[in-house]
């Protein structure tokens, strides 16, 4: 932990994406009293959290406007955001960084607020190391419809962590916004360790629901669909093991617990797939393959389960021609 730098400010927020968890954040931050510009690409996404705001409903109540919107991540520039959250779809990341180069200034933070591994490297390739920061969210959310989020559950604190050791101060104070604006956020000096807990996760539940069209509830409750969640988990763990990536002794039984307490819930990936949309699944089981081939690792669940997501996804592109 990092002692707070009473020289760091933050007056202005900008929130790219408007999904979920965007919206999550950019509705708290404007609870707190902040200047919000929330951006998305399709105008009516975005537009209601300025006119009519942003509903939660569920473990979270509020409803709140925003003070601007915007439908390109280059129109942030007028706004001169202090800290950036980039919220969106992870394998929207090379058009958003493209984007943010062009008016990145000293001073100015960029949050990855994403599902997946090495995000927030992604942006720190194009960006430097400086500015970024990399968060993980602890709650369960999805869209009713523009600017309408359901919080299935919120099991605060939240995490944020520095790239960069001299910009720990500015992570603290973020961490420190969010939690007065009622999303409880801790510094960490571990959020490797913590993204990959949450993406062995994600990897084990989210792709099979996207295959099979299953919740969460009913692939845990099915003994033949759980034994591939199952092997999932085993297959993750040994990478993250063989990269030195401390998960924890227990992590097995508490992630399989985990999920079995999810609930009636979709993951995003079905629900990008139900939506016609794609997915992150190459920052999320692909991330896997990747660092099971740098350890000498086979990973025949993850690049099966990419390889039949990724199929789903071709389907669609087709489907559209």
């Amino acid at each position: 932990m990092t002692k707070e730098d009473p020289d760091f400010t933050a007056k202005r927020f900008a929130v790219a994406g408007a999904g979920p968890v965007g919206c999550i954040v950019a509705a708290f931050l404007s609870k707190g009293g902040y200047e919000v510009a929330l951006c998305d690409v399709i105008p009516e996404m975005v537009d209601p959290a300025k006119t009519t705001g942003i509903s939660i409903e569920g473990a979270e109540q509020l409803h709140q406007k925003v003070a601007r919107t915007c439908h390109g991540v280059d129109e942030l520039a007028q706004y001169d955001p202090d800290v950036i959250f980039i919220t969106v779809k992870a394998n929207a990341l090379p058009l958003i960084v493209s984007a943010l180069e062009e008016f990145q200034r000293e001073g100015r933070y960029l949050v990855s607020w994403q599902n997946g591994i090495d995000t927030e490297l992604e942006i720190a390739k194009v960006l430097g190391k400086k500015p970024v920061m990399r968060g993980v969210v602890n709650w369960g959310c999805g869209m009713k419809g523009p600017c309408r989020v359901i919080m299935e559950f919120h099991h605060p604190p939240h995490y944020v962590q520095e790239l960069a050791p001299e910009s720990a101060p500015a992570a603290v104070g973020v961490a420190k916004i969010l939690t007065e604006c009622g999303l409880p956020t801790l510094h960490t000096d571990k959020i490797v360790s913590m993204v990959w807990r949450k993406s062995v996760m994600n990897a084990a539940m989210n792709p099979v629901c996207a295959v099979t069209g299953l919740t969460m509830a009913q692939a845990t409750k099915d003994p033949i669909i759980f034994g591939l969640v199952d092997s999932l988990v085993k297959e993750c763990i040994k990478v993250a093991r063989a990269n030195e990536i401390m998960l924890g002794f227990d992590y097995y039984p508490q992630a399989i617990e985990y999920m079995k307490n999810a609930g009636n819930h979709k993951p995003s990936m079905l629900m990008d797939i139900e939506a016609k949309r794609r997915t992150e699944i190459d920052y999320i089981n692909g991330k896997f393959v990747e660092y099971g081939k740098q350890a000498g690792l086979e990973t025949p669940y993850n690049a099966s389960l990419q390889s039949l997501v990724k199929g789903l996804e071709s389907a669609m592109e087709s489907r559209r021609r």
